[in-house]
């Protein structure tokens, strides 16, 4: 092979070579720091960038992605003198690259450990009873703190969460004996509020029986009043027609002594062991007597 082939050759890969490393893919999603001659020259975004071989080099490719990050439980302390342990889950992205790469050594150790002092911090001005009950209020103290104090290291804090919080376990069983009695409490509460609203409404269905058959009485003994009242008055209604009858009638003297008589035989064959004759008995046989003789009279 000749030499100069052989140059050839050699100048290719060396121009191939030189091409490759000139040019950078920057994917989505990512984000290039590039230094130049040792210093900060620039941030690449996506693309293909042209960059000077041995002048420039990638110092860090960084994910803008949000990322989440789950804490180990850390031991903190109440205001009421309780330990517990907390662990917590950190939700953050990287939003400045430069300040990222050149902010802070390590920065994922370095929100730990300042999520742990934030959390003593809060949990310290907080009892036992508040701190497993303001959950919301631990979230956002602990995100406003840990984003204010990671700005200058290009690191935006979303969200923060309090994963789990583990008292003591003599005070989980203390707890646990409390919301027992509780509960025991309440059912007592709620049987006795249940008794008493049975014995109420039996004592309005009870009441409102009575009314109802009183009411029910009362009807038919009006019912009764009336029908005896109507039976009254038919009867004087009829008494008062018959006497009147007897009055177109022109019925005499005669016949109303002898109606008087059959009314006193009728009252003579009771059960009754006293009867008051009137004084005019005799004339009203005489009457009678009369009477019959008259019919007889009229036969022949």
């Amino acid at each position: 092979m000749a030499p100069a082939l052989v140059i050839v050759l050699v100048l290719v890969g060396v121009a191939l070579i030189f091409v490759s490393i000139a040019f950078t893919l920057v994917t989505q999603a990512n984000r290039v720091v590039i230094e130049r001659l040792g210093g900060y020259h620039q941030t690449l975004d996506q693309g293909l960038h042209w960059i000077i071989p041995f002048f420039d080099r990638i110092k860090q490719k960084v994910s803008i992605k949000e990322k989440v990050v789950d804490f180990p439980p850390q031991p903190v302390i109440t205001k009421d003198n309780v330990t517990m342990q907390i662990d917590t889950v950190v939700f953050y992205m990287i939003t400045d690259p430069k300040l990222y790469t050149y902010g802070v050594e390590r920065p994922l150790k370095a929100i730990e450990n300042l999520a742990a002092t934030t959390l003593r911090n809060i949990i310290g001005d907080l009892e036992l009873d508040q701190s497993l009950t303001s959950r919301d209020l631990i979230n956002t103290q602990m995100r406003n703190i840990l984003d204010e104090a990671t700005d200058p290291w290009g690191i935006k804090i979303i969200r923060v969460e309090v994963k789990n919080i583990l008292p003591p376990k003599d005070i989980r069983e203390a707890m646990e004996k409390q919301m027992r009695a509780e509960r025991e409490k309440r059912q007592s509460i709620l049987l006795a509020e249940g008794n008493k609203r049975s014995a109420i409404l039996n004592a309005e269905g009870e009441k409102e029986s009575r009314i109802l058959r009183a009411e029910a009485e009362k009807e038919v003994r009006i019912k009764e009043a009336e029908g005896k009242a109507q039976a009254i008055l038919t009867v004087q209604s009829a008494t008062a027609e018959g006497i009147s009858l007897i009055k177109k009638a022109g019925a005499d003297e005669a016949f109303l002594r002898l109606e008087a008589y059959k009314a006193m035989v009728e009252v003579s064959k009771g059960q009754a062991t006293k009867l008051i004759i009137p004084s005019d008995l005799a004339g009203m046989v005489g009457i009678a007597g009369t009477l019959a003789e008259t019919f007889k009279s009229d036969k022949k």
